[in-house]
């Protein structure tokens, strides 16, 4: 049996670091099989000596975001622990230190909460076309919105387009009750609902009314030259590559185009090819276009996710050795 001991600078970090009824640290114990007790100013790990060393350094990374304000959750602790076992867990500091983007209605500040979160802010800031390409609970949209919003806050674009393919998940639209728009609204709530939640719900009315955000179907680019605008393409995954050319071609002077989808879960008819999938093979090497691959690890939603998320994967990897 190897013991290794942490020091302890204040309580709080202690109380962080424990959570509610020791819930944090008994996620720690059951990830690496080794016993944490807390002793006045020190932390004392016991178990077998690569656990318990892994062990440690998932404490000092929880530390450092502690010392930064952040509360510990099971995300938190998943993803620090996946940095350690990477040997990244020396970046730490670049997440924690990383800016706020925006901050929403109800005084919640937005930044990016992974590694690949960050890469992917900082290349929406730099870089005229973005392309966000990862699984479900990366934040791609979410993350993207709230740039959009900084932006026009900041006066450095005059307004907000999001827009999605209409693709019918098993439904059709004709089917469906109302006029298009109210067809189509369905397909766009996940944009609505981030928008809502930076701005709030009135702020948003008002700013709709105006003309200064629109939320629409990708059919209702056709045509246009979009100038002074943030644009957001969400579910790109599903456009056509003829769609994705006219969307992308849509760029104005002054405007900022941010495009994002998950590769795995395409809608698509059969033998249809995704224009997202085009899109991340020919725009690769083109100045001012960047390409962001988010991946489990950067899943910010419940535990569960990013465990079904890996299920999937180990899935696909078997089905395509099979073949």
């Amino acid at each position: 049996m190897f013991e290794h001991t942490v020091d302890i600078e204040r309580i709080e970090q202690i109380i962080g670091l424990f959570g509610n009824f020791d819930e944090n640290i008994k996620r720690i114990e059951k990830k690496y099989g080794v016993t944490v007790t807390s002793h006045g100013s020190q932390i004392k790990v016991k178990g077998e000596v690569d656990a318990v060393t892994s062990a440690c350094r998932t404490i000092e990374g929880l530390i450092t975001m502690i010392n930064k304000g952040e509360q510990i959750t099971d995300q938190n602790i998943e993803y620090v622990a996946s940095l350690v076992e990477d040997g990244n867990d020396g970046k730490i500091a670049e997440i924690t230190d990383a800016d706020c983007i925006c901050i929403t209605s109800k005084g919640k500040p937005v930044k990016p909460k992974t590694l690949g979160q960050r890469q992917y802010v900082e290349n929406i800031k730099n870089n005229t076309i973005t392309i966000g390409v990862g699984p479900a609970g990366t934040g791609k949209t979410y993350l993207a919105v709230a740039q959009a919003v900084s932006a026009f806050r900041a006066k450095q674009v005059n307004r907000i387009i999001l827009t999605r393919p209409a693709v019918e998940a098993g439904e059709k639209l004709g089917f469906l009750p109302g006029d298009l728009q109210q067809k189509v609204d369905p397909y766009l709530r996940p944009l609505y609902d981030a928008l809502f939640d930076m701005l709030g719900a009135e702020n948003f009315q008002k700013c709709q009314e105006r003309g200064d955000i629109e939320v629409a179907p990708l059919a209702y680019m056709r045509g246009r030259t979009l100038d002074d605008s943030f644009i957001i393409l969400d579910e790109a995954q599903n456009t056509t590559c003829e769609q994705m050319k006219m969307f992308l071609t849509r760029l104005g002077f002054n405007s900022k185009a941010v495009v994002t989808g998950d590769i795995t879960q395409i809608d698509l008819p059969d033998g249809k090819k995704s224009g997202l999938k085009d899109a991340v093979r020919i725009l690769k090497n083109i100045d001012d276009i960047a390409i962001s691959r988010l991946t489990g690890k950067d899943v910010v939603r419940h535990r569960l996710v990013q465990e079904i998320i890996k299920a999937y994967e180990r899935s696909a990897e078997k089905n395509e050795r099979k073949s």
